[in-house]
């Protein structure tokens, strides 16, 4: 249980920090939660450009930490623990797109 636990920790967190190009840190589209906040707040033109800039700051930021990450890793596991380790990732993103949830890459 234990071990189950300390391995959904550490998938967490590149997982989670790794998202697609055009998309923000919560999985979403940068269009599509700018849309939703369009309609939720009534965005101006200028609000909108500077949040789109905003999200993708964020985005840049969150991939660079998590490749940091994954280098860091690299130099404390083994090579077949790193192989596992995607092993894992690879399972993982299954798992969700069982779930209808879009996976990191």
């Amino acid at each position: 249980m234990r071990k189950n636990l300390f391995l959904a920790a550490v998938l967490a967190l590149p997982l989670t920090a790794f998202a697609y190009p055009s998309e923000n840190d919560y999985g979403q589209p940068i269009d599509h939660k700018l849309e939703h906040l369009n309609k939720l707040l009534q965005l101006s033109p200028e609000q909108k450009t500077k949040l789109e800039a905003i999200f993708k700051e964020q985005h840049e930021k969150f991939r660079a930490i998590h490749e940091e990450s994954h280098s860091r890793m690299k130099e404390v596991l083994s090579p077949e623990q790193m192989q596992k380790m995607d092993d894992l990732r690879k399972q993982h993103q299954e798992q969700m797109r069982e779930q209808g949830r879009k996976p990191a890459p």
